[in-house]
C-alpha cells in the first residue's frame, strides 16, 4: 500500500481500525477473495493474530494452510470537495482510512475453531453466548461441523490515514465542516474520525516536544 509519510498510522491506531471495522477482504496469493469478519488478538506476537472462520463449503480455505494472505480492512472514507478548501486552485480527492494485515494461515482444530467463533460472538453480541434458546449446545455442534476456523499470525501490519492533515489549518477546518454537513453518514463518520485522529496526534506531538 502506498503510504506517504504523513499518512502512516501508528500500530495502535491500525489495530484500533481493525477492532472498529472488522469485516475484511481476505486475499490469497492467487487473488482469490473471501469477505469475512475477523477478530484481532493483540497479545499474540508483536503485531497480533487474526481469527476467523470459513463456511466449510467455501473451497477457499482448502489450500490456505501455511500460505501467506492479505486481509484488507476499510475504515471510514468519503469524497472531499475542493470547495471546502481555503486555498485555490484545488482538486477533488477522496480521504480514507485503511489497514492491510498480512501473515501465515493456520487452520484450527475443533476446540480452537469454537473458541474463535465464541470470540466473534463476545465482540458483537456477548449475550448470545449464554442464550441456549438461540444457540443450544446441539446447535453449536452442528455449526462447528459446518465451519473451518483459522488464525493468521501477522508479520506485517500497515495502516494508512489519508486525512489531509498535511494541509493548512484553514483547509483542514473547511474539510471538517464539509464532512460534518454532509448527508452521507460515512462522510460524517470520516469527519469524526479525522477530528479525533488529529487531536490524538497533536497531543502526542506536544507531549514529545515536537511542537511549541
Amino acid at each position: 500500500m502506498y503510504r506517504p509519510r504523513d499518512t502512516r498510522m501508528p500500530l495502535d491506531e491500525a489495530q484500533a481500525v481493525i477492532d472498529a471495522h472488522g469485516f475484511a477482504v481476505l486475499l490469497d496469493e492467487r487473488l482469490r477473495a473471501s469477505h469475512l469478519p475477523l477478530v484481532l488478538a493483540r497479545g499474540e506476537g508483536e503485531l497480533g493474530s487474526l481469527y476467523g472462520h470459513f463456511a466449510r463449503a467455501n473451497p477457499h480455505w482448502q489450500a490456505l494452510e501455511g500460505q501467506r494472505v492479505l486481509a484488507i480492512f476499510q475504515g471510514p472514507h468519503a469524497y472531499v470537495s475542493p470547495r471546502w478548501y481555503a486555498a485555490r486552485p484545488a482538486v477533488p480527492t477522496w480521504n480514507y482510512v485503511a489497514v492491510h494485515a498480512s501473515g501465515i494461515v493456520e487452520i484450527l482444530g475443533d476446540d480452537a475453531t469454537q473458541a474463535a467463533f465464541d470470540g466473534l460472538l463476545a465482540k458483537y453480541e456477548p449475550d448470545l453466548l449464554d442464550d441456549a434458546a438461540i444457540l443450544s449446545d446441539d446447535y453449536r455442534q452442528r455449526l462447528l461441523r459446518g465451519t473451518v476456523g483459522f488464525r493468521i499470525r501477522l508479520d506485517d501490519l500497515q495502516g494508512k490515514a489519508k486525512l489531509g492533515l498535511n494541509r493548512s489549518p484553514e483547509d483542514q477546518a473547511g474539510v471538517l465542516a464539509g464532512l460534518g454537513d454532509s448527508a452521507d453518514p460515512l462522510a460524517r463518520q470520516l469527519g469524526d474520525y479525522t477530528q479525533g485522529y488529529s487531536e490524538r496526534h497533536l497531543a502526542d506531538d506536544l507531549g514529545k516536544g515536537r511542537l511549541g
